[in-house]
């Protein structure tokens, strides 16, 4: 797992994100054709690390990371497009995002192979040679000594490597289909990784697993960072998966500072529109479920659980939770303070991008960062968050919205909320985390071997900890949360929250 490390992918995408920033902070349009033109050769140059086999593959990989870093889309492969093609609708305050939100580079893209077997040299050579035995196709042979596959006549069953005692036959795949829990990675003409849109449902898990860096989201930190340089009134919203991602010892004060420095005029708890929410859903399946009315619950929290329900499981769409996401019912909340104000989701999700793209949300939330972009924006600026504290911390949520943020946390708060507001009420929990396992809980549920049940589902392993918009391990940022939950002076919402009237 590569997640949370320091990779030169990661200082690389980091990089172009700071680099994006400061145009936006600049906001000159007079020269930003040309600072855009500059940013590969000041990336890449004799002087730099060399990454790839030659300084002009390297600047066009970066030149392609800057469109989707601007909010562009990647230029075509067959026919002339200038690098800041289309800038003009970009170098505005103001831009939503526009699917296909996950893009490969072509040009960043190694081509590795989709899936086979191939012995290595820890092969022994050994007298019973099991692998030849149970081979299907006979694809098995000894050559000098060592076991050789014939790769025309295997058929990637992948039998010979369950046998082999030295573990000597290693399976090969390419990480970003590995990753990629709905089949959604296919190839091009040329053998490169290609996004299936109809079938991707923008977790990103794709992006996070490529270790040649070849898989990018769009962004709006540039549009963001020209904002904040307006003066207008815009307010954060931060998800609670972000303890720990800012350092070790980044209080919310900290961070809270921090924002309040980058030019945010004030900052709210995600966690408190999910606090809504599990007394909501807690509420909607007491009265649903429990009936009879509906066999089961989803939760709706995670937009590519959501998304890959509404794909793949048609006939499931009325038993998706219609209450508002974390995001939204924060974003309403603080609309209704700040009704002239304008909205940012700051979280570890790429997902929530083109949640906030939907009609029924773009009047709620208008821009949406991940933790590794917003990192980027204070390194612009050169924001050292340990050198600003506010006054007051964060005292929007309870424990139990803040524990949205780590896998089976939302289906444990809705829980909480029963047991304690509806006595007597048993609670059927289930929960998947990442893609695949989510399609199988799906499938059971169609199937109606989930009747009576609260079922949540995370489209990344780990839960919105391990989204693809993070800076730290997985592991590491569970701890925090944990953390972060049992240090809260309140652990349950209070019931009146149901009552609260956001639609």
């Amino acid at each position: 797992m590569m997640r949370g490390l320091d990779t030169t992918v990661r200082k690389l995408r980091r990089r172009v994100f700071e680099e994006v920033a400061r145009l936006g902070f600049k906001a000159n349009a007079g020269t930003l054709n040309d600072d855009m033109e500059a940013i590969p050769y000041k990336m890449v140059n004799e002087d730099t690390a060399k990454y790839r086999e030659s300084v002009y593959r390297a600047r066009a990989v970066v030149r392609e990371r800057l469109r989707l870093a601007m909010g562009l889309s990647l230029r075509p492969e067959n026919k002339p497009v200038h690098l800041t093609a289309g800038v003009e609708s970009s170098n505005i305050s103001d831009k939503y995002y526009e699917p296909p939100l996950m893009q490969v580079i072509p040009s960043a893209c190694e081509a590795c192979e989709e899936r086979g077997y191939e012995v290595s040299n820890m092969c022994k050579g050994c007298l019973a040679h099991p692998c030849m035995e149970v081979c299907p196709k006979d694809a098995i042979s000894m050559i000098k000594g060592r076991s050789y596959i014939d790769q025309d006549k295997c058929i990637k069953c992948g039998k010979c490597k369950s046998v082999c005692p030295y573990d000597a036959i290693s399976k090969k795949e390419r990480p970003c289909q590995k990753a990629c829990g709905v089949g959604a990675i296919e190839s091009d003409s040329c053998g490169r990784a290609r996004i299936n849109n109809d079938k991707c449902v923008s977790c990103g898990m794709c992006m996070v697993s490529c270790p040649f860096g070849a898989i990018s989201d769009k962004s709006q930190i540039f549009q963001l960072a020209r904002a904040l340089t307006e003066g207008d009134e815009i307010v954060a919203e931060i998800a609670p998966a972000f303890a720990g991602q800012f350092g070790d010892n980044i209080t919310p004060r900290n961070l809270k500072a921090a924002l309040q420095e980058l030019g945010f005029s004030e900052v709210y708890e995600v966690a408190l529109g999910a606090d809504i929410g599990a007394v909501a859903e807690a509420h909607h399946y007491v009265n649903k479920v429990t009936t009879g009315e509906l066999p089961f619950l989803l939760t709706s929290c995670c937009p590519s659980w959501a998304m890959l329900a509404k794909k793949y499981f048609p006939g499931l769409i009325d038993q998706v939770s219609q209450e508002l996401t974390p995001m939204v019912a924060t974003a309403r909340t603080i609309k209704q303070e700040h009704p002239e104000a304008r909205v940012v989701f700051i979280g570890p999700c790429a997902a929530k991008k083109l949640e906030a793209m939907r009609r029924t949300v773009r009047s709620d939330v208008d821009f949406v960062v991940t933790f590794e972009e917003l990192q980027a924006m204070f390194d612009a600026r050169d924001i050292d968050l340990s050198k600003y504290e506010a006054e007051s911390s964060f005292h929007n949520a309870t424990g139990a919205g803040r524990g949205y943020a780590v896998a089976g946390g939302v289906a444990e708060a809705i829980e909480k909320c029963v047991k304690e507001y509806y006595p007597g009420v048993d609670v059927s929990i289930e929960h998947a985390e990442g893609l695949a396992e989510c399609k199988k809980t799906l499938a059971l549920a169609k199937a109606g071997k989930m009747n009576g049940c609260l079922i949540e589902g995370m489209g990344c392993p780990g839960g919105c900890v391990a989204g693809a918009g993070t800076n730290i391990q997985v592991a590491k940022a569970q701890k925090k949360i944990k953390e972060f939950v049992s240090a809260s002076s309140k652990q349950l919402p209070p019931k009146e929250l149901e009552e609260i009237e956001l639609k």
